[in-house]
């Protein structure tokens, strides 16, 4: 069964219940009974390789005890064993004393999870779809989560609120691609969502490890932060088929609930990649964990201050993504892009086109590349093109990751040497964006300029077509009567 088959399939089945309401409720549903399967297929895994493991769920509740027979419980009995017991201790792991790392995976999966199914034998139907269709234990349908995991975004559309856009993997690949995490580094999403950046952040880092130390090394060098309940369970799924067994540094919370200055030297990383909510705005009261000069009640400002803040002195780097009202903004934002400019090296702003987001969001977006200890000199622009016969991105002509060997061929290697003015690129000096009061909406110079006009000489041009329009017609007419006289 193809992926886009079984998630409809599943979504056909919940449709029939009457407790599921939504593509949000069903979506959750989904991705619940997906790791608790998924993380059974581990399970069988790591009593293989991991000498003396114990599952930290009990025997009963484990998904091959109670879901993969596809004649076991059903109707009432299932829907009063998942409502009752299962969901009961699951939730428990996350907060009893004691309890293993993997067990407080799954207490922070289910510890703000539900089960929307009313019907027990709809219940048994979705289990024994997923059961019978996906093996998470092979590799090709490991793979396949990959497919999955997309299918389940692009329903999310529908379900999301204002300022919740999900990352196109081209442009998370381009932003780690630029970055280079090297293993040992540590790398911070402080707003994961589902986990795009750190799973691409992870595939690039899986070429360097050699051996077991290095696979720890790596598995504690990825970290996230996602304040939903469902992102958060489907980074959590996500992370564990892209290696990392344990999860636990990916935490469910607000990275902004935290007074900005609790955040000290040991909470500091190497990376950071993010694309931060943004056209958002926090709860009452966030704003006061920020110095004043920060405060606003903007999401994505709030992050920008905290990032700018987490990233190491002297080695830290960061990569994120913005929209344009962010480039030419005032009040907090201005602070914020002066200390940019004053504290860090702002070296490259990626301008992207519209469409990049769709179908989530038509705003214009940015990657602003920046890295900490030492002032910005010069702020280089690249405005990254349509395709050829492109007038925007849309879902079924996504922006590609092949379309930025552009920019990977001007970029200049690490050391970002070479770079020149191109008919994408530009720099304009730090001094320069000073004297506009921070304003990084910076055009392309080489853009050729379209000149309206002025309104009234528009409508002066106007009329005098009109008058030629309606001169060619009255000749046109004339000449089709003198020929029509003629034959007569």
């Amino acid at each position: 069964m193809s992926i886009g088959t079984l998630i409809k399939t599943i979504q056909d089945i919940m449709r029939k219940d009457v407790g599921v309401d939504g593509d949000a409720q069903r979506i959750s549903q989904i991705v619940w009974l997906l790791f608790l399967k998924i993380f059974d297929d581990k399970e069988q895994e790591w009593q293989l390789t991991i000498p003396g493991y114990k599952s930290p769920i009990q025997s009963r509740f484990r998904w091959t005890n109670w879901a993969k027979d596809p004649e076991g419980i059903t109707g009432e009995e299932l829907i009063d064993f998942v409502n009752n017991e299962l969901f009961t201790s699951l939730k428990k792991l996350a907060t009893t004393a004691g309890v293993t790392p993997h067990g407080k995976v799954v207490g922070s999966v289910f510890e703000d999870a539900y089960n929307y199914m009313k019907s027990g034998t709809l219940l048994r139907q979705v289990i024994n779809t997923i059961e019978s269709d996906v093996d998470f234990n092979s590799s090709t349908d490991r793979h396949l989560f990959n497919d999955i995991y997309e299918k389940i975004l692009a329903d999310l559309q529908s379900a999301g609120n204002a300022g919740e856009y999900y990352t196109p993997r081209a442009v998370t690949q381009f932003m780690v691609d630029m970055l280079d995490p090297q293993l040992g580094e540590s790398v911070l999403d402080p707003a994961c969502g589902t986990g795009g950046f750190l799973t691409c952040a992870i595939e690039h880092l899986k070429a360097q490890v050699k051996t077991a130390v290095d696979r720890i090394t790596l598995q504690d060098s990825i970290h996230g932060v996602e304040k939903k309940p469902l992102p958060h369970m489907l980074a959590m799924t996500n992370l564990m088929l892209h290696g990392i067994d344990v999860p636990s540094n990916i935490r469910h919370d607000n990275t902004l609930s935290r007074p900005l200055k609790n955040y000290g030297p040991k909470d500091r990383v190497d990376i950071i990649l993010t694309n931060p909510p943004f056209g958002g705005m926090e709860e009452d009261g966030i704003e006061n964990n920020f110095p004043r000069k920060y405060q606003t009640r903007e999401t994505a400002d709030l992050f920008m201050a905290l990032i700018m803040h987490l990233l190491k002195h002297d080695t830290g780097r960061g990569a994120v993504v913005l929209p344009d009202g962010f480039l030419f903004g005032e009040g907090a934002k201005t602070t914020l892009k002066r200390e940019l400019l004053e504290e860090f090296n702002l070296h490259t702003i990626v301008r992207l086109p519209k469409g990049v987001f769709a179908p989530y969001t038509s705003i214009a977006t940015n990657v602003l590349f920046f890295e900490k200890g030492e002032p910005t000199k010069d702020v280089w622009f690249f405005e990254h093109p349509y395709p050829d016969g492109y007038k925007s991105y849309s879902r079924s002509k996504p922006l590609e990751i092949k379309e930025f060997d552009l920019e990977k061929a001007w970029w200049g290697g690490h050391a970002r040497k070479g770079r020149k003015t191109t008919e994408n690129a530009w720099k304009v000096s730090a001094g320069e964006i000073a004297a506009r009061n921070y304003n990084l909406d910076c055009k392309n110079p080489h853009e050729v300029e379209v000149k309206h006009g002025m309104p009234e000489d528009l409508m002066h041009e106007y009329m005098d077509i009109v008058r030629q329009v309606e001169a060619a017609q009255a000749a046109l007419k004339v000449e089709l009567m003198a020929c029509l006289g003629a034959k007569a």
